[in-house]
């Protein structure tokens, strides 16, 4: 399906730049395909349906490279901004020490990109009423490109808080679209994921692997609370349907009783190959090598998953890692957080005296890098450009994460979740209170992409003394300490800069961000 999704994206790309009011020119054209006169049978909604997962697996735009889970990590005080020097990791250093003006291009990116997702998601809704099919395939793929659109407004909500929204495709010339209030975004969010959840499969098949499930829209709504509720102390409102505490934990409840999912017995698997899609897996978004991408002019075109390329060491050639870039090194912070005896150490962070061959120091060198998103051996690609091709799927939300957060939003069975979590780790149990279970997802879900919003949905005084960083340093860190001081800018609340070029183009609607 990913072959057919580059066909469809260039479609798509194209249908924006068609118009003119000449009559002759504005006849249906019956051999070349747009937004008009493609959605027509089941066929050409799943291809259009794969562009708009396209939308929430993209990690770049042109030529600029802005993962989200690299961005996420660079953002917290689990990683620093790294690169082969300080010019090299520039821009990643403006996010990593809270000095990113609105020119900042991953910022940009982020942008960008997610609402392209949004476009094809809107797009979508809009046309597949009048498509030749099921009212089970409707309501299947509707349910879809819902949870992609929340996926998308959730990622530009708790990274610029106030966005443009929409829920249709622009019609005509006006595309001056106001900020809107955080709240109706959040809203509709829920309103989505909530509606998807009504309409995926619980099961999905083999031959359907990938794709989304009711767990997943279920686990990704109660983190969308957690975020919303912490941040903003209100419950969500999907369409007249009150999301509170005890709603969004009944939704939880339900996914580790009925989804079939639980804990791998082995948590340094998780990230393996063989465990991709896993009974862990509630939602994972799948990288990989087919086609073999080498256009360097175009990154968003190859399927290889660009934060494992960017996190990877600056290894030789001979050994089981090889051509990272050495970005988002990690902090002796995180090392020293684990139990020696606990089993997610090893598996959470890579040592430099694991890595059987020579390695180049970068910016901010500390020693240690993800164990997890990395450029080793057994997730390069085959074909194309190695660095364009790094086979390893975004594991989004795990079942731990469930547990984790059914216990934070007072399960019963609170400690029995905490308890099979620790369990798994090889560390002995502790009393399921608020503090301990909010810790411990500081370990399970470590270099996941998850530690910086955690830390602001705790509350800005929490997550400054967090993420202020000042004169602390680990045994094998190189450079100035002044390279790894680290000041959390209150001003902000945490959220980045609305990009300079959507400010221009606002026409003056869009308002910057209060600190910037």
């Amino acid at each position: 399906m990913k072959t057919y999704n580059k066909y469809i994206l260039s479609l798509l790309a194209s249908f924006m730049l068609l118009s003119c009011s000449d009559d002759f020119l504005d006849r249906p054209d019956l051999i070349n395909p747009d937004s008009q006169n493609f959605y027509q049978t089941e066929t050409d909604a799943m291809q259009a349906l794969m562009s708009v997962y396209d939308g929430i697996q993209s990690q770049a735009h042109a030529t600029t490279w802005a993962p989200v889970l690299t961005v996420s990590d660079v953002l917290s005080d689990h990683a620093f901004a790294g690169g082969s020097d300080a010019n090299d990791g520039f821009n990643y250093q403006q996010l990593n020490t809270f000095n990113t003006p609105a020119e900042n291009p991953q910022t940009g990116t982020i942008w960008k990109k997610n609402y392209v997702g949004v476009y094809r998601a809107n797009l979508f809704l809009e046309k597949i009423e009048g498509i030749d099919a099921s009212d089970d395939f409707k309501a299947r793929t509707s349910a879809e490109a819902k949870f992609c659109r929340a996926y998308s407004y959730f990622e530009l909500l708790r990274f610029f808080e106030n966005i443009p929204f929409m829920t249709e495709t622009v019609k005509g010339s006006d595309y001056n679209m106001p900020q809107a209030d955080p709240e109706v975004v959040y809203n509709q969010v829920a309103l989505d994921l909530y509606e998807a959840s009504q309409d995926l499969p619980e099961v999905i098949a083999a031959d359907e692997t990938g794709r989304l499930s009711k767990w997943a829209a279920k686990s990704l709504l109660a983190r969308v609370f957690l975020f919303y509720n912490g941040v903003y102390g209100k419950d969500l409102i999907a369409g007249d349907v009150t999301l509170n505490k005890a709603a969004v934990l009944a939704e939880l409840e339900d996914v580790i009783a009925n989804s079939g999912h639980d804990l791998l017995d082995d948590y340094a698997m998780l990230f393996r190959l063989e465990s991709e899609y896993s009974i862990e897996s509630v939602f994972e978004i799948g990288y990989g090598d087919s086609p073999g991408w080498g256009d360097w002019n175009y990154i968003p075109g190859g399927e290889g998953n660009l934060a494992a390329q960017l996190q990877g060491p600056r290894a030789g050639g001979g050994g089981d890692w090889n051509r990272g870039w050495s970005y988002a090194p990690v902090s002796y912070k995180v090392v020293e957080a684990f139990d020696p005896a606990d089993v997610r150490l090893e598996a959470t962070i890579l040592n430099e005296s694991e890595i059987n061959t020579t390695v180049d120091h970068g910016f901010q060198h500390t020693t240690y890098f993800s164990q997890k998103y990395t450029s080793d051996k057994e997730h390069w690609g085959t074909d194309g450009s190695l660095e364009l091709n790094r086979k390893t799927n975004f594991r989004v939300i795990r079942f731990a994460d469930v547990l984790l957060m059914a216990a934070e939003l007072g399960s019963p069975n609170a400690q029995d979740y905490l308890d099979r979590v620790r369990t798994r780790a090889g560390v002995p149990s502790i009393p399921a209170t608020a503090d301990n279970i909010y810790n411990e997802r500081s370990l399970e879900l470590a270099l996941e992409g998850l530690r910086y919003f955690d830390l602001l949905r705790k509350g800005l005084t929490y997550a400054e003394s967090e993420l202020t960083q000042v004169g602390e340093r680990g045994p094998l860190y190189e450079g100035e300490q002044v390279n790894f001081d680290v000041t959390f800018d209150v001003a902000t609340r945490g959220f980045l800069p609305i990009p300079q070029d959507a400010l221009d183009l606002s026409n003056g609607n869009f308002t910057q961000n209060d600190g910037y």
